[in-house]
């Protein structure tokens, strides 16, 4: 059983709490572009720089590897167990943000690869914000912007977690 100090316990709880925020935002938006938008529909938000097109998504970024849906469906799980797993001994607020966000993120898009169209373990992520070579979600939004955050606090060398020595002091 996962045993957390109180300290990492509210970091947790942080954590959790803007993981369900992401998913939820993902989820929603997601929902709103399948029922609102066409397939073949452009509509100009910030011209030229934004739009919203609908889009299924089978592969990575840019469609890489759409025949390997269930290889993302296994990634975005090991990432899910591995967010989980290292934020037993959260150490900052920094980084209970940055894993939240990742969190959130992975789990929307294993969520799409588990249940959408075309079935269990295959399904495509909906993405509908059109930045002119790439279209994406809220989800990737969050990913890029946790991954961006998790370098500067990696460059900064603000740590992660509590060692050992720290969490029985």
């Amino acid at each position: 059983m996962m045993r957390l100090e109180r300290g990492s316990s509210r970091l947790y709880a942080m954590m959790l709490i803007l993981a369900v925020v992401v998913l939820l935002a993902d989820q929603l938006t997601k929902f709103w572009a399948v029922s609102t938008l066409s397939d073949s529909e452009r509509i100009a938000v910030i011209p030229p720089l934004i739009h919203f097109r609908l889009l299924y998504n089978a592969g990575a970024a840019f469609s890489i590897g759409a025949g390997a849906t269930w290889v993302f469906a296994l990634a975005a799980a090991a990432a899910v167990i591995g967010i989980l797993y290292t934020a037993r001994r959260l150490a900052s607020t920094g980084w209970a943000l940055v894993l939240g966000v990742l969190l959130g993120g992975a789990v929307s898009h294993l969520g799409d690869r588990l249940f959408r169209e075309p079935g269990f373990a295959r399904g495509h992520v909906v993405d509908f914000i059109d930045y002119g070579p790439f279209v994406g979600n809220v989800a990737d939004i969050a990913l890029t912007c946790g991954c961006a955050a998790m370098l500067l606090l990696s460059l900064r060398g603000v740590p992660l977690a509590k060692t050992p020595e720290e969490e029985t002091a």
